[in-house]
């Protein structure tokens, strides 16, 4: 342990020490460029149902490195490890089951390799890769945990015209956030067969998508789904057309060898407004259960949705019923380093089927640049329960760096 927060501290202070606006090295001649980023970590959980409360402090390291031997082909190589500076946390690796889960366990892992050919309006990419369809919310990479989720997979883009694009993805294996170090086999990887098809259509501020989503999950069968849907974006602008709004339904039924028979609904309904001083979206997000099974998205990117607790990555049986407000904005617009970015959001959840509350939520964040490459992070989230799971309080700070791509 004390060598671990030794191994910490320095990166930290060689960090530190760097100068923030710093030139990158000169390119040398050739096909190779390479990236990084790291991301240091405080999270604390408070969770009414543990009498310890966990603190983790993580640094997450990311190196690649890119060949383009031609215009049309390149390939990418990259690496990701995540160091703990305490054990004070259960990060579903170390056996810590005294404390709340907070799933950023130590690793070090190939994150991605892949190879991509690119054309007019064509490309494919083979290889472990990220994978995101829209908005993420039912595939996506997880990418506000320290090590994120990918996917062994092909994928391939045509864009017929301008405003037309069309997607799809082979999925053959997902890995987790739990990493290869995790515990529960089933939280490092699953073994998949999956097929992602969408097709989207934008013009000016209007978008509309539809998808089609059936994964064979062939490590659990139980997770094997099928789901069809259409989306509807009208973004908003802070001019004099400052409404906007999001339409969303689904509908999600077993797949393969699910040995279960279920047709589950999803919509969602989310007006917008935007001002000057910040945008301001009202939503309700409808995931259907019938009492003993609910619609789920395993793949999605979770955090994001339905409040940053995570108290409802997995549906609950009875479903969800999520009604919000959410409010973000920008303060300093004059700053030298950039304006500060904050959110304030409110989550009212309830159940499908009967109408019971499961609890509130409030979440509130501040993200602050320091220069091109530097950036803090203070982030919130506060749950209330009624009749689902207990109180939980989360607090992160973070500090990231990102230097320009080479």
């Amino acid at each position: 342990m004390h060598l671990r927060a030794t191994l910490v501290t320095t990166m930290l202070a060689a960090l530190a020490a760097a100068p923030a606006h710093a030139s990158p090295p000169t390119e040398a001649p050739g096909p190779f460029a390479w990236d990084a980023s790291a991301r240091l970590r405080y999270e604390h959980v408070d969770d009414a149902g543990f009498a310890r409360d966990a603190q983790a402090t993580t640094l997450r390291l990311r190196g690649g490195v890119r060949w383009t031997p031609g215009p049309s082909l390149s390939a990418y190589l990259e690496g990701e490890a995540v160091l703990a500076a305490d054990d004070a946390y259960n990060s579903g690796a170390n056996g810590r089951t005294a404390y709340p889960a907070l799933i950023d366990p130590e690793s070090a892992e190939l994150n991605q390799v892949w190879l991509r050919w690119r054309g007019t309006g064509k490309e494919v990419t083979a290889g472990r890769q990220r994978v995101e369809f829209d908005n993420h919310r039912w595939i996506g990479n997880v990418g506000w945990r320290q090590n994120e989720q990918t996917f062994d997979a092909v994928q391939a883009q045509w864009q017929p015209a301008e405003a037309l694009t069309l997607r799809y993805a082979w999925l053959d294996r997902v890995h987790r956030i739990g990493s290869d170090r995790a515990l529960d086999l089933l939280a490092r990887e699953r073994d998949l067969d999956g097929h992602a098809l969408a097709a989207a259509w934008s013009a000016g501020r209007h978008r509309v998508a539809a998808y089609w989503y059936a994964i064979d999950d062939r490590d659990l069968a139980a997770a094997s789904t099928r789901t069809l849907g259409l989306r509807y974006a009208l973004a908003p602008g802070a001019d004099a057309r400052p409404f906007g709004a999001t339409f969303e339904w689904a509908r999600q039924g077993e797949h393969a060898a699910n040995p279960r028979r279920f047709s589950h609904a999803y919509w969602l309904v989310e007006p917008a407004v935007a001002t000057r001083f910040a945008t301001v979206r009202a939503g309700w997000e409808h995931l259907g259960g019938d009492g003993t099974h609910a619609l789920q998205t395993p793949l999605a990117t979770l955090h994001a949705f339905n409040g940053w607790a995570d108290r409802f990555t997995a549906t609950p049986a009875a479903g969800l019923d999520d009604r919000y407000l959410h409010a973000t904005g920008r303060l300093g617009r004059q700053r030298a380093q950039g304006p500060l970015d904050w959110t304030v959001a409110w989550h009212d959840y309830r159940a499908d089927v009967g109408g019971a509350r499961y609890g509130r939520e409030w979440n509130a964040s501040l993200s602050v640049p320091f220069g091109p490459r530097w950036r803090a992070l203070a982030k919130l989230a506060d749950y209330r329960a009624d009749r689902y799971a207990r109180d939980v309080t989360k607090a992160w700070l973070q500090l990231e760096w990102t230097p320009r791509a080479k």
